[in-house]
């Protein structure tokens, strides 16, 4: 089944642009022109990747992003300006899994795109990394269900998004080793994403704030000071 792409920009030669080069890759694209009508669309279809731009008429890109996090973890890629850092942070913030800054080369919008939905669709390759992959794992009040991508705390789902799963993923099935920022970004974002070790931190914050009673003094999720992150065995 052909991959879905929503496309969300003011620009429309920009928007002609990317859906153009990505149909001729095989991809379904639809495309909305500001913040209301992607939404709408949002709303409408799961789409396997949302490129979305910060500065739109009627909703911001921030808003409609984070308005999609309340209820879907989609795949959003934010388009910020070039150079502007608290757009970028921002929209981590808000929810987004990347960001590509402008002006861009059309070929890094589809290796990211294509990256993102990759991991998505990762499949283990082993008889034995299937059999571990489909089984629910429960670490004291969490739960984590690694075939449907499912987190639960007491019972109840917790929304995390794409990132956010892969790395408490990551941490959870490699208890009490620490991680550095930089591995987490190679290992969870990949060894070519241009972004810096401050995206790390803010999924971290956002994650801990959606599984820990307590994000100040968290339980699971802990920071070894000066080195990186772990998952404490309880």
């Amino acid at each position: 089944m052909a991959k879905r792409v929503l496309v969300v920009d003011d620009e429309k030669l920009i928007v002609k642009g990317i859906r153009f080069s990505l149909e001729q890759d095989g991809m379904e694209v639809d495309c909305a022109y500001d913040g209301e009508e992607a939404l709408e669309a949002a709303k409408k279809t799961e789409y396997d990747v949302v490129l979305l731009d910060v500065m739109l008429p009627k909703l911001s890109g921030f808003e409609v992003c984070q308005q999609i996090r309340e209820f879907s973890n989609m795949p959003i890629i934010m388009l910020t300006a070039k150079g502007d850092d608290m757009d970028k942070i921002l929209g981590l913030e808000y929810g987004a899994d990347d960001y590509i800054t402008k002006p861009f080369n059309i070929l890094e919008v589809k290796a990211r795109i294509k990256a993102i939905m990759r991991r998505s669709d990762r499949k283990p390759a082993k008889a034995e990394e299937v059999k571990q992959t489909v089984e629910v794992s429960e670490f004291g009040d969490l739960r984590i269900d690694r075939e449907g991508k499912r987190t639960y705390i007491r019972g109840k789902e917790v929304n995390l998004t794409a990132k956010e799963f892969d790395v408490l993923e990551l941490l959870l099935f490699n208890p009490n080793k620490v991680y550095s920022r930089e591995n987490l970004l190679n290992l969870v974002w990949g060894y070519d994403y241009p972004g810096d070790v401050r995206t790390v931190d803010v999924h971290i914050r956002r994650l801990r704030e959606k599984i820990e009673d307590n994000p100040s003094e968290p339980k699971y999720v802990h920071t070894k000071w000066g080195v990186g992150y772990y998952f404490q065995m309880l």
